[in-house]
Parts: C-alpha cells; sequence; structure tokens
C-alpha cells in the first residue's frame, strides 16, 4: 500500500449488505474529509482446512480457490462503487487472516475504521456483530458502525440542511 500525506479511512467487506452500506458511507466520509478509502477484505484460509469453507463454494481447490473468490468478491465491490467519487483515491487489500484482526492491524495511522454492524456471521438476532465489536474494543483510531438504517441519500439531506440551517 502506498503512503501519502492524505488522511486515510479503512473499511471492511464481506459483500454482506451491511459491508455494502458501510462502503458506501466511507467513500462518502472520505470525500468529504479529501481522505484515501482503504477496502480490506479479509479471507480464513485455515477454515478450509477445518472442513468449513469459507465461501459456498462446492468443489474447492484449497487454497487457490479461497483466494480467487476473495479477489473476485472484492473486485465486485470496488467495481460496484459510484462512478463520481470526485477525487477519492480508492485501494482495494486482499488480506489472509481473520477479519477483525486484519481491520485492527490496518486501522493503525488511520483516520477512521467504518465496519458495517452485522456481516455474514450465523448469530442473525445479534444487534453488533463480533467483527464491529472487536473494533470498535481495540482499534487504533475512531471506529464508525453503520448499522442498518442509514440511507446515504437521506443521510446527505440531512446534513445538507443542517449546515444551510447554521450558517
Amino acid at each position: 500500500m502506498e503512503s501519502t500525506n492524505r488522511p486515510r479511512i479503512v473499511v471492511g467487506t464481506d459483500g454482506s449488505s451491511g459491508s455494502r452500506r458501510a462502503l458506501r458511507w466511507a467513500l462518502a466520509e472520505a470525500e468529504l474529509r479529501g481522505a484515501e478509502l482503504d477496502v480490506v477484505h479479509a479471507i480464513q484460509l485455515y477454515a478450509v482446512s477445518l472442513g468449513v469453507p469459507t465461501y459456498p463454494t462446492a468443489h474447492m481447490h484449497y487454497p487457490y480457490d479461497v483466494e480467487e473468490a476473495g479477489r473476485h468478491l472484492l473486485d465486485q465491490e470496488l467495481a460496484e462503487l459510484p462512478v463520481g467519487r470526485g477525487e477519492v483515491a480508492v485501494h482495494g487489500e486482499l488480506v489472509e487472516g481473520r477479519p477483525a484482526a486484519a481491520l485492527i492491524e490496518r486501522s493503525l495511522g488511520a483516520e477512521l475504521l467504518v465496519v458495517g454492524s452485522r456481516g455474514l456471521g450465523g448469530f442473525s438476532g445479534l444487534l453488533l456483530g463480533s467483527v464491529a465489536q472487536q473494533c470498535a474494543q481495540h482499534a487504533h483510531c475512531p471506529v464508525v458502525v453503520v448499522g442498518p438504517a442509514v440511507e446515504l441519500p437521506q443521510l446527505a439531506q440531512e446534513a445538507a440542511i443542517g449546515v444551510g440551517a447554521a450558517i
């Protein structure tokens, strides 16, 4: 990853709707702050060796298919970002390891870490997933947890009204 003098925002993605909302929020925030955006997707190679595939693929060839699936997911998330994103430099990074640990490590030197409130974990009744909770407790920078109710057009509209009223 290149080092620049611009502020850096890190966002985690796992392909879930929560991480997509976090990614859109982080992109908008990076544009407001004049920051670069590091989009991180973590894969867990060891999970396949334990008989629990990380991705729902019927015929995986460990570890190459896991890496290929992770790269595909990251590329797809980056390709779906809005085209008119101003001057935001976006960097995608595929890393091996536990998602929370990878994001916490990358939060060092970042201005902000952004995660969705819930990812692809199996406990759908939880308000806060384990990755979001670990990041909120252990990150080296401020953390934003984007919840399910955040709608960017409404958020942008409210922010514009708030700024206009304050002037």
